[in-house]
């Protein structure tokens, strides 16, 4: 029989979110009757442990007789169990410094960690995630940071809210400005903006649409790579050919500075990226944008003025594009920045329903049956004391 336990989370800010709901501790063990589930209590999690108790799941703060442990964020080193496999998201593989003691520890404890992050499909797309709550709340915040800016309403904050159903009635009690919104990105996060705007039912329109007409309803672009990037040369866009050599492309974003009130980024970035814009275009008179809900949250990223990432409780900064300084939010001369780096926690049930579906769908059957699962082979960071060939790269990383 495979044990799987379900551990608290103890990094600090506590995250509330868990990796599956007592109904879906109980679909697995009925799917899998070969297997148990163990929950470790916790006072921080979305989930109480009475009702996991009252689903009849075991409850043990000692978890060394599971074989599996489940967790969200990163384990404290000082709870790691040694020999044994963890599936988190362990923000190792970009050779974070902050988790460089974590992954040697793994690796000295002879743990198999497999991270969440690196559960691929062939193509590469990613398997699980909580991308698509960053993006609702990360859109949601956008809106109520526009609300508050501009004294015309309040919205009560996602994390506020008992459910999404919940922040979703908030919208009932406000009338949305004829607002001009740009949403730049098109994977699972930029895909949680679009379920907002379409909720609110928001009116798309084209790219030219949006250069070239005003409307007296509130809308939305929806901009992917090829239409805010372009090759230097002057040569056909080609994807492939971007992600591989950005430092070739060019960013044409500024033509919609001048039209945009409200930015939603969710756009992957790395350092070869051309940014948006730079700071001296963000000083320029016709440079409109208001809000800008950064939610990749690259600190001096793809938008120059996210100078920081901010907490889900003071979400917003402004910014000051003369003095190109951080100031109160919500200032009228002010662009306010939200750059919250953990949005899902926002809404920790949902996030945490939708994840353990995910789970269940398609990583579950491969992680008990992970000898023949090249999905879970190649999502292996560490197995035996070692990291495995795919991840070597880290070497130097953890010497």
């Amino acid at each position: 029989m495979a044990i799987i336990g379900l551990i608290r989370e103890s990094k600090k800010p506590y995250d509330k979110r868990v990796a599956l709901s007592p109904a879906q501790c109980v679909d697995v063990m009925n799917r899998f009757t070969d297997v148990k589930i163990v929950v470790q209590p916790s006072p921080h999690r979305c989930i109480s442990d009475a009702e996991y108790l009252d689903a009849g799941i075991e409850m043990s703060e000692d978890l060394e007789q599971c074989d599996i442990l489940l967790g969200i964020k990163e384990v404290p080193i000082e709870d790691l169990i040694a020999n044994k496999t963890y599936l988190f998201f362990s923000h190792t593989i970009k050779k974070q410094p902050h988790n460089r003691k974590l992954l040697r520890t793994i690796l000295q404890k002879n743990i198999r960690l497999v991270d969440y992050e690196t559960l691929v499909w062939e193509n590469g797309s990613r398997v699980l995630g909580f991308g698509r709550f960053a993006g609702i709340v990360g859109a949601h915040n956008g809106f109520l940071t526009w609300g508050k800016k501009f004294n015309l309403y309040n919205l009560k904050p996602a994390y506020l809210c008992e459910n999404y159903a919940e922040m979703k009635a908030e919208y009932d009690k406000i009338e949305m400005p004829p607002l001009k919104i740009a949403l730049c990105g098109d994977g699972r996060v930029a895909h949680g903006c679009l379920e907002l705007l379409n909720l609110l039912h928001i009116r798309e329109v084209t790219p030219q649409e949006f250069l070239d007409e005003q409307f007296d309803v509130p809308t939305y672009v929806h901009l992917v790579t090829e239409d805010f990037y372009a090759h230097k040369d002057g040569e056909l866009w080609d994807k492939a050919d971007f992600y591989h050599n950005p430092e070739n492309y060019v960013s044409t974003f500024k033509q919609y500075t001048q039209h945009c009130d409200v930015m939603l980024n969710a756009i992957f970035w790395n350092e070869r990226i051309p940014r948006f814009f730079s700071k001296e275009d963000m000083k320029a008179r016709d440079f409109k944008i208001k809000v800008i809900a950064d939610i990749s949250c690259d600190v001096n990223g793809s938008i120059p003025a996210t100078m920081k990432d901010t907490t889900i409780e003071e979400p917003v900064f402004g910014y000051h594009p003369l003095s190109e300084t951080m100031e109160a939010p919500f200032l009228k001369n002010t662009i306010d920045i939200m750059a919250v780096s953990n949005l899902p926690c926002e809404l920790p049930y949902d996030a945490s329903i939708a994840f353990g579906e995910q789970l269940i769908k398609y990583v579950m059957g491969n992680l008990l049956n992970s000898k023949n699962s090249r999905m879970i082979h190649f999502a292996t960071i560490a197995q035996n004391g070692e990291l495995t060939e795919r991840y070597r790269y880290l070497k130097d990383y953890v010497d």
